[in-house]
């Protein structure tokens, strides 16, 4: 889903989307790296890694951090907050810890000033 709404900062998401896209953005780096690590290109020389697995995660990364602004800010918004609460990840040291919480805490229930409650609706949030 948030690939789908890719630049999509208004509205509300519920914890599932918001988790289940970290997953899945966490597990393909993992997964990347993995391959590196296994083919050998990030063995203990002095080289940097080899450009096959550089690439290809760099241009995931890319192409996953304005998705990922966007499923957090409206993660935000579920609980009625505004989404400029994200420049609080740029606090050294707590802020991710302060974003970290905020992410595992419950929407609000019902309708807020963000849009209809997500849990709802049809409670398809994949399609």
């Amino acid at each position: 889903m948030p690939y789908k709404r890719y630049a999509d900062f208004s509205g509300r998401s519920q914890r599932m989307e918001y988790w289940l896209f970290s997953l899945f953005f966490w597990g393909v780096i993992i997964a990347i790296m993995a391959l590196a690590e296994l083919s050998g290109a990030l063995g203990e020389s002095e080289e940097p890694p080899s450009l096959p697995f550089v690439i290809p995660l760099a241009l995931f990364i890319l192409a996953s951090f304005i998705p990922s602004v966007a499923v957090t800010v409206r993660r935000l918004h579920d609980q009625d907050k505004s989404g400029w609460f994200y420049l609080l990840s740029f606090i050294p040291y707590v802020g991710g810890i302060i974003l970290f919480v905020l992410m595992c805490i419950g929407g609000t229930r019902g309708p807020n000033r963000y849009g209809p409650d997500p849990r709802g609706e049809a409670g398809d949030i994949f399609g």
